[in-house]
């Protein structure tokens, strides 16, 4: 027995496959998900979703979002998600810090609220990958 998992952000479609377990990163921590799990309806925080599949755990990083589980699927909705073996450094870093001024001039220059939002967004998203590269060496 065997769930589908969908992680979609406004982009794409991240990640649609068939899968053993999955565990979200919720407001009230982690969730595990295996076949004929309840129903659920769960706010996700930015973190580390891990993704059983073939024997073997796939992570990758999820920003805020949405996760519903019905039947046998599991649906993620998401505002960034990315493969661990995907996120570079270095990349991350230079990201991080474009945003982090970017934010803060926003914030200095009075920006439109949906605008500063977006860059807290990226801000967020840039550090729970980072964090997760680092923990992971």
């Amino acid at each position: 027995m065997s769930l589908l998992l969908e992680i979609v952000t406004p982009e794409e479609k991240v990640y649609s496959d068939e899968v053993e377990g999955v565990v979200l990163p919720t407001q009230e921590g982690e969730v595990g998900i295996l076949p004929g799990h309840v129903p659920l309806l769960s706010i996700l925080d930015a973190g580390e979703l891990q993704v059983s599949a073939n024997g073997k755990i796939e992570l990758l990083a999820v920003d805020k979002g949405f996760a519903q589980v019905l039947g046998d699927k599991v649906s993620v909705l998401t505002e960034g998600a990315i493969n661990f073996d995907k996120i570079d450094p270095n990349e991350i870093d230079e990201a991080h810090k474009r945003a982090a001024k970017a934010l803060a001039e926003a914030k200095q220059k009075g920006e439109d609220p949906s605008e500063i939002e977006q860059l807290e967004t990226v801000v967020r998203f840039s550090l729970v990958q980072k964090l997760m590269k680092e923990r992971r060496r």
